[in-house]
């Protein structure tokens, strides 16, 4: 006894694509090279964040990145140098 079970086509339901929108946010899709500074790699990733945001948008994501990116050369001038050495016993003292 064979019994054959016809299974329906599943139905593909094919996503509308919206309509091509010049003025419609899109990545810029420009290649960013890591610098090796994990604090500097993670502002420039975050402009990325502009990429889906109108234009009105990305003042607010560019201004978020030149603070951190200023942060970041103000740190590298806060940072103590090496330390000044101290006078050994048997220096002159003039």
């Amino acid at each position: 006894m064979s019994e054959s079970v016809s299974e329906a086509p599943a139905e593909v339901v094919a996503e509308a694509e919206p309509p091509y929108d010049p003025a419609a946010p899109a990545p810029l899709n420009v290649p960013r090279t890591p610098t090796g500074n994990a604090e500097v790699d993670a502002q420039l990733d975050r402009l990325a964040d502009a990429d889906h945001l109108a234009t009105d948008g990305h003042l607010e994501v560019y201004e978020d990145v030149h603070r951190g990116l200023r942060d970041a050369l103000t740190a590298l001038d806060a940072r103590p140098g090496p330390p000044v050495p101290s006078p050994t016993p048997y220096q002159s003292r003039s």
